[in-house]
């Protein structure tokens, strides 16, 4: 019957709707099974995702891990000696200068921020290998002689990695544009197109491993090489980056450099290690110390709360010269006392761990002055979670122009430092809530001291160029000004020689 018919098809149909969608399932659930992912880059803990969705290495912070990678990843390039900057020679200051004067001319009216802009575009000058990666490799190959030490009794190889700020910037700098993170610098190939130009040459390195008489000799050829290039002559070397971090790097020879700007550990008021007129802060950089210890991050702050049961750590020479004749004193004031501990070390592997431990333990730490003003130190306790006392009277401070100190550290004058008593009353009298608040900044702001491959936004690789922005207009000026002066000066010398010319023919 008709009429039957349809009351079996509506019956059917329920059924037929319920198969279908368990069918279904099980169809995307074989699928899934079959095509079941790898852990995405994101979710891999070695690698992290580039904003254009190529993956990259987790940020490394460990120089000779670093160092590794990049030399691996390196080997093959390597090239000879031969250096290929452009088609420019040394005998064409003047052709560099007018191409460099239509480009700014271009972005001058282009740009609405010019010259107020970012990124910074930095020429890397493509040294001969016995400056870069010669050095690099020395290092790597002798790194484990940890019997190497300086005539303090400091190992060689932790010192250089302290000052390896040179090693971070130039990784950055020229490692392939998919696998970097800043966007505050960008690397240029052509020079009239560069509003700074990078010196990769290894100072520190080449300070400490080499043989003085060798060491010499290759400052003397990084000299030359650099000064014969035609934009180190069209601006005398005013726009060039040279980076001495450690005060003894190229101290024989610096002085003929010193239009550069200078990558410093500090400005050095005590004049023992920088002539007076070759450091200001007006021209040069001060770039935090590498810390020597393992980065202590919030949870980690968190953890070591309750076992930070010394009120006040200090470990590291005790006796210094110059402006660190104060951590005499300070031991003679402070030690013995309840809840201090002071101890005499240096920066090897078991000093490492030592004050790496002794600072988790700790709520404040010591940080006086060194040689010179500053300290590596003070780097190790901010990323130990640890707040640093600074008792150093002309201490100038990394990225003072962004960062502001008094939320991470205390300071404190070397006349109240050594008052009897006075000291220990002063960190006595601080309110918890105050500790912990230092404590939150000090886990928010660690991350500019920590150098690491890819650099990071905001970390100090970042935090140079954006203080380099600041200081470009500055630059320009001066180099303009030189440039005016020179070419005026070329007048004179051309109108005097017409001048004794002319002399000369009226007499014959």
């Amino acid at each position: 019957m008709p009429g039957a018919g349809k009351q079996m098809t509506r019956s059917k149909s329920p059924v037929l709707l319920l198969l279908l969608a368990v069918l279904a399932l099980s169809l995307v659930f074989f699928l899934f099974s079959f095509h079941s992912p790898s852990p995405s880059s994101s979710d891999d803990p070695t690698t992290l995702l580039h904003p254009n969705h190529q993956p990259i290495y987790k940020p490394e912070t460990s120089f000779v891990a670093s160092l590794d990678r990049f030399l691996l990843a390196h080997k093959s390039s390597r090239r000879d000696d031969t250096v290929l900057l452009t088609t420019l020679t040394q005998h064409q200051p003047n052709h560099l200068d007018d191409l460099i004067f239509q480009t700014h001319t271009q972005r001058l009216y282009a740009d609405p921020y010019y010259p107020l802009n970012l990124p910074i575009r930095v020429y890397v000058y493509d040294m001969p290998t016995k400056f870069t990666y010669d050095l690099l490799w020395l290092f790597r190959n002798s790194y484990r002689q940890t019997s190497n030490l300086t005539s303090n009794g400091s190992p060689v190889h932790r010192l250089i990695e302290q000052h390896s700020i040179d090693y971070w910037l130039w990784a950055d700098l020229i490692a392939p544009e998919s696998e970097r993170l800043l966007k505050s610098v960008v690397r240029v190939h052509r020079q009239e197109e560069a509003d700074l130009f990078y010196i990769p040459f290894f100072t520190t390195i080449s300070f400490f491993l080499l043989e003085k008489q060798q060491c010499k000799a290759l400052y003397r050829e990084a000299l030359k090489w650099v000064t014969d290039q035609p934009a180190w002559n069209r601006s005398q070397g005013r726009d060039h980056i040279l980076p001495v971090h450690h005060p003894w790097s190229f101290k024989s020879v610096r002085r003929f450099m010193k239009n550069a700007i200078w990558l410093l550990p500090d400005m050095d008021s005590t004049g023992n290690w920088y002539k007076p007129g070759q450091v200001f802060l007006e021209k040069d950089l001060i770039l935090p110390y590498v810390p020597n210890v393992d980065f202590c991050d919030s949870r980690c702050i968190s953890e070591t709360q309750s076992k930070r049961t010394t009120l006040l750590f200090f470990r590291g020479r005790l006796k210094r010269n110059a402006g660190g004749k104060i951590r005499s004193k300070l031991v003679a004031e402070l030690s013995g006392a309840e809840g201090v501990a002071i101890e005499e070390g240096t920066a090897g592997e078991g000093g490492k761990a030592a004050a790496q431990e002794g600072m988790r333990k700790s709520v404040f730490c010591l940080s006086p002055a060194g040689d010179t003003p500053s300290s590596a130190r003070l780097f190790d306790a901010i990323v130990s979670g640890c707040i640093p006392v600074i008792v150093s009277d002309e201490l100038e401070l990394p990225f003072e122009g962004i960062l502001d100190y008094r939320k991470i550290a205390l300071f404190v004058s070397s006349s109240d430092a050594v008052q009897p008593g006075w000291l220990l009353t002063f960190l006595r009298n601080i309110r918890p809530a105050q500790i912990e608040e230092i404590r939150q900044n000090l886990a928010k702001y660690s991350r500019h001291f920590l150098y690491s491959s890819p650099a990071q936004t905001l970390g100090p690789e970042d935090l140079v160029w954006r203080m380099m922005a600041g200081k470009l207009v500055n630059i320009k000026l001066h180099t303009r000004r030189s440039q005016r002066v020179v070419k005026e000066s070329r007048n004179i010398c051309m109108c005097e020689c017409k001048r004794a010319n002319s002399t000369t023919s009226g007499h014959l």
